[in-house]
């Protein structure tokens, strides 16, 4: 069901939301969450029909929030609100009210918001693109115990990841995280399976791919070894070898769907490495809402530091470790020493 509200306010939307709920029969109970969406025109199809996927795992109400900023003096003075409420097929399984900010509105965001958010419950913030250099601070972003960006749709995106370091607040994360999920579970397990020490390792992927210097930059904070980024031609993130004093481990994926996984002393193993949608990297991200410190210290590294010797600490192992994936945000990595203590998320 979809209602169209022309020159309305957020007490006739949310009346709106009430009407058509009833209408169809279904209740408001059963959302776990409000999912904003800060998009402009051109990608706001794509980006609600990735919330309207995701919202399968996790019934969601949906606000997307259009800011159609004019060049005319007049018009951005005269602040208008049009809405469209979605319930019920049309909405997944939550339900989703378009915004249009005209005017002077468009500065106003959060006062048309607020009210729209469901009690109680937990508010996310995503930016598909155009992302706030601080989104914690930005009026959206401080309503919201997660804030989701995506450096990969910067004009810049190994540049944008400083950006992300420089303003990090415990709640942020980076889609581009995410996309190295699989990778930094099926290297941690490969750590596990051999009491070996990392000595160097390489990364492997498209040039200015931002999930290729988040997942070099993990490696060498993990385990305190110089990681190398080297171009390929993709597509994405293409391979991964560390060097250990038994020999090398290397997680090839050339095709972008199947990689392979070879190790010193094991025959070769086809692993799936597919590249995911960005409705299952939503989905992941919204299984869990706490802070996620593996990715915090790993954007906080730097890109520049990469390829730098590590000094060993005293008091520890000459190997450093990474740690095992508690959940879909933890950052996968295994101790590459006999103990292997897990590094907390």
């Amino acid at each position: 069901m979809k209602i169209d509200l022309t020159e309305t306010t957020s007490s006739k939307i949310n009346q709106a939301l009430v009407s058509a709920r009833r209408a169809i029969g279904t209740p408001a109970i059963g959302m776990v969450l409000t999912l904003v969406i800060v998009t402009d025109e051109e990608n706001a199809y794509d980006a609600l029909k990735s919330a309207g996927d995701a919202s399968r795992e996790h019934p969601s109400r949906i606000i997307a929030v259009i800011k159609r900023v004019s060049r005319s003096p007049r018009s951005r003075r005269d602040a208008r609100l049009d809405a469209e409420v979605r319930v019920g097929s049309d909405a997944g399984t939550g339900e989703t009210v378009v915004l249009r900010l005209h005017g002077e509105l468009v500065n106003h965001a959060q006062s048309v918001v607020l009210p729209l958010l469901l009690p109680d419950a937990p508010v996310v913030v995503w930016w598909p693109e155009a992302a706030p250099a601080d989104p914690a601070k930005d009026p959206l972003g401080a309503l919201a115990q997660r804030r989701i960006t995506d450096a990969y749709s910067a004009e810049h995106p190994s540049a944008e990841l400083a950006v992300r370091a420089k303003s990090y607040t415990p709640g942020d994360t980076d889609l581009a995280w995410t996309r190295i999920t699989p990778w930094r579970s099926m290297l941690a397990a490969a750590l596990d399976q051999q009491s070996v020490d990392v000595v160097s390792a390489s990364v492997e992927g498209e040039s200015e791919n931002p999930s290729c210097e988040l997942l070099a930059m993990w490696l060498a904070d993990r385990l305190q070894v110089p990681v190398e980024r080297t171009r390929s031609g993709g597509p994405g993130l293409t391979a991964v070898r560390m060097e250990t004093k038994n020999g090398t481990i290397v997680l090839d994926r050339a095709d972008g769907s199947l990689a392979t996984l070879s190790m010193v002393g094991q025959p070769d193993r086809a692993v799936a490495l597919k590249r995911r949608e960005t409705a299952e990297l939503l989905a992941e991200e919204l299984r869990r809402l706490d802070p996620d410190n593996t990715y915090a210290s790993s954007v906080k590294f730097g890109v520049q530091r990469l390829g730098e010797a590590a000094a060993p600490k005293a008091a520890a192992p000459k190997a450093a470790a990474a740690e095992k994936p508690d959940g879909p945000s933890a950052a996968p990595a295994a101790k590459k020493t006999a103990a292997k203590k897990a590094a907390s998320k």
